[in-house]
């Protein structure tokens, strides 16, 4: 993940708010180099800082990872930090966690445990610093001395909670809502060109169809993040039930590794993927709670009692009927994939009673995509045709309740 020096420009460009700045307005300090050395058997990592920060540390496994828990800073590291390898630490990430709390990813080759832990008071011109020295130990050694302390403003979802009834008026207003993929420490894929970051294009296209529609007033919309936070995959489910949603939408600009292809394409839930890349797509952004490090070895039995809730087939059946709505309306002024429309298991889609449609509005990986995706005007007429669809398919949804 790279320091955003170039970000204020970027968000320039795209039109959009400067969120990062404006979240970190408040964080007194500044966060302004992470150090790594090596010497006989140990791995040395320095974070220097502006101001005294309380830093909690700790290892996760499966992936093996180093966590560092600290308030909201500002990031003021050099271009090109967090690729830095140095022995079996292959590199880091670092952002906004919840609100009020930031944090780093170290991400490890092997099994590590911490062995020393220690801060050093800013002198003679010299930053505050926190050192802390990981040497690599069996998997079992590290198991034992992983933990998880408690985070503040952390959210742990035990179970999905109840769905918000809501009255079964047909003036009632249908709740859209719209989830900007990634965000906070978890970036998602990098522009190729412009090295533009997946969760700026998301929020930026949701703001957007946000606005346009609560234009006509039809539909009461509602985001799962509204700035560069890190939200949960089964917490944004959770948001959505809450709000009582009736449909949902969510945003992503991804990457493969043929930068030659370009197009949009929409995905719906099903366990069987319908091609390889769908099922790669799938597995990478299942991957977000890992990437922000978070511990999910407790989470067996919650993610059984989803798959068991996905018995519901009627909201699968109402999602593809969405989906034909949406491609109709989006092939109007967006380029598309040869299979436009796609099937496979993104956890964030799981909600077992809300209709749920993943779009890819297009391949970071691919220069013309990128290019068009930081446009705020081809964002606008993307924004119109989803918006057109959505009209479209709660009016077939009404005409047949009607009948």
């Amino acid at each position: 993940m790279e320091c955003r020096g170039w970000y204020l420009a970027f968000t320039i460009l795209m039109g959009v708010d400067y969120v990062v700045g404006a979240d970190a307005a408040k964080a007194e300090a500044e966060v302004t180099n992470v150090r790594l050395g090596t010497y006989p058997g140990t791995i040395r990592v320095v974070l220097e800082a502006s101001t005294t920060l309380k830093i909690s540390s700790y290892v996760l496994v499966s992936p093996y990872r180093v966590i560092l828990d600290m308030p909201e800073v500002r990031w003021r590291l050099p271009m090109g930090a967090g690729h830095s390898a140095k022995g079996f630490i292959t590199g880091y990430r670092f952002g906004r966690f919840v609100p009020g709390r930031a944090r780093m990813v170290f991400d490890l080759k092997r099994p590590a445990v911490i062995v020393r832990r220690f801060t050093l008071p800013s002198s003679k011109g010299r930053p505050w610093r926190f050192v802390f020295d990981l040497k690599g130990a069996t998997a079992s050694a590290a198991r034992e001395r992983a933990g998880r302390p408690a985070v503040a403003g952390s959210s742990k979802l035990h179970r999905l909670p109840k769905k918000r009834p809501q009255k079964k008026t047909r003036s009632r207003k249908k709740v859209v809502v719209i989830d900007p993929g990634h965000g906070g420490i978890d970036p998602g894929t990098t522009g190729r060109r412009k090295r533009v970051l997946e969760k700026d294009i998301t929020l930026a296209m949701a703001r957007r169809l946000k606005r346009e529609l609560d234009q006509n007033s039809r539909h009461k919309t509602v985001l799962t993040r509204t700035g560069d936070v890190f939200v949960r995959l089964r917490e944004r489910i959770a948001r959505a039930r809450a709000a009582g949603a009736d449909l949902f939408i969510s945003l992503h600009a991804d990457s493969i590794p043929d930068n030659r292809v370009q197009g949009a394409s929409i995905y719906t839930l099903s366990e069987r993927a319908s091609d390889k890349e769908a099922a790669a797509l799938a597995a990478k952004e299942n991957k977000s709670d890992l990437i922000a490090g978070m511990d999910l070895s407790q989470n067996s039995k919650q993610v059984t009692d989803i798959l068991i809730d996905l018995a519901q087939r009627e909201t699968m059946n109402h999602s593809v009927r969405f989906v034909r709505y949406l491609v109709g309306e989006m092939r109007k002024s967006t380029r598309f994939l040869r299979k436009s429309h796609r099937f496979a298991g993104f956890a964030v889609l799981k909600a077992p009673d809300v209709p749920s449609v993943l779009v890819e509005m297009g391949y970071l990986s691919n220069a013309q995509d990128e290019a068009r995706l930081t446009r705020p005007r081809y964002r606008a007429r993307m924004a119109k045709a989803i918006a057109r669809a959505i009209d479209r398919y709660f009016a077939a949804r009404a005409e047949t309740a009607g009948q």
